[in-house]
């Protein structure tokens, strides 16, 4: 089976709520409202059949829940897009075997509330992030607790990038041209994240933390070398803080605390890529992933690249079995399914 583990989706009754929260859209609602298999499951169905033996994990699209209003607001919206996700997978549990659990990020007791909920209460196979919480980092003290929660739990973390044309690509303007946001801001964004998350130590604190990097590990795997180099010497740049203190409270090389994550193979559009991925985490750290509905010809272009670079890959039958399904299983704790 190709288990592809990082597919989005927008329920209905989340899609009609959030468009009442945000009538105007914005750049990516209006992008987002686009692309009706997201909540329309005829659609979306359609879609799926054009492959044989595939399956969806499901999660929600952006923008995050936290920027469409208050806490209050995102808890709520977060428990619908959870209560719904979860309905899917009980009716349709041949092509969608599990969820990924929204978060209300700008709660920080509510949102170890509905992680909790969702995995204990309503089977959530793990939960999505984004790579900053309205400007913070994840490891900021507001949602530090999540980590040591998704520990204790044994489930993953989804990391999926965030950055709006708002952010620019100089600090003398107002915003980021040619769509620079997107194109390289998004993987510079998932670069960072797990930077913060790889060097903060968590990985030493919470051995059994496993975090999925959403497109390949953003940038890391194609600059292994100034990865490995510079955060061997951490804290001989820095004066203002004591990084070298840091660094030899490290239990293994910088380098190698990237290597714990897992990665998609969502943007496996050609072999170069996908091959610098599996180089750089190896097959058993690689997930099959597709970002559908997303990309060319309504979602079907980028099912059809990941299939052909996974297939192109130099793999043994075991190993290219563990990328398409054996991994997820295991991470996600699924048994056989359909």
């Amino acid at each position: 089976m190709r288990l592809d583990v990082f597919s989005h989706v927008y329920p209905q009754r989340f899609y009609d709520r959030m468009q009442q929260v945000l009538p105007d859209g914005g750049a990516r609602a209006r992008l987002l409202y686009g692309v009706p298999s997201l909540h329309d499951m005829d659609r979306r169905f359609r879609l799926m059949d054009q492959f044989d033996d595939y399956a969806q994990i499901v999660c929600m699209s952006g923008p995050p829940i936290e920027s469409m209003g208050g806490p209050a607001l995102a808890c709520d919206l977060a428990r619908c897009a959870n209560d719904e996700m979860a309905e899917l997978v009980a009716r349709h549990a041949d092509r969608f075997p599990g969820f990924v659990a929204a978060l209300p990020m700008n709660d920080e007791a509510g949102l170890l509330r509905e992680a909790e909920r969702a995995i204990r209460d309503l089977g959530a196979v793990g939960v999505q992030v984004y790579t900053h919480v309205q400007g913070r980092p994840l490891t900021a003290p507001a949602t530090l607790g999540l980590f040591a929660l998704m520990a204790e739990l044994d489930r993953p973390i989804w990391l999926h990038p965030d950055r709006e044309a708002s952010h620019a690509d100089y600090t003398a303007e107002s915003k980021s041209h040619y769509e620079i946001w997107f194109a390289i801001g998004w993987p510079h964004e998932t670069s960072v994240a797990m930077a913060h998350i790889a060097l903060s130590g968590l990985f030493d604190r919470h051995p059994g933390l496993k975090v999925i990097a959403h497109q390949m590990g953003g940038t890391i795997p194609y600059l292994e070398g100034r990865v490995t180099n510079v955060w061997e010497r951490l804290g001989a740049r820095t004066t203002d803080e004591d990084y070298r203190s840091l660094r030899q409270a490290m239990t293994r090389r910088p380098v190698d605390y990237f290597r714990m994550f897992y990665a998609d193979t969502v943007g496996a559009i050609g072999q170069p890529p996908v091959e610098c991925c599996l180089d750089f985490f190896g097959p058993g750290h690689m997930l099959f992933a597709t970002d559908a509905p997303f990309g060319p010809d309504q979602g079907a272009g980028y099912i059809r690249s990941a299939i052909a670079a996974v297939e192109g890959l130099e793999l043994t039958a075991a190993q290219r079995h563990d990328i398409f399904e054996g991994n997820a299983r295991r991470l996600l704790k699924l048994g056989e399914i359909g």
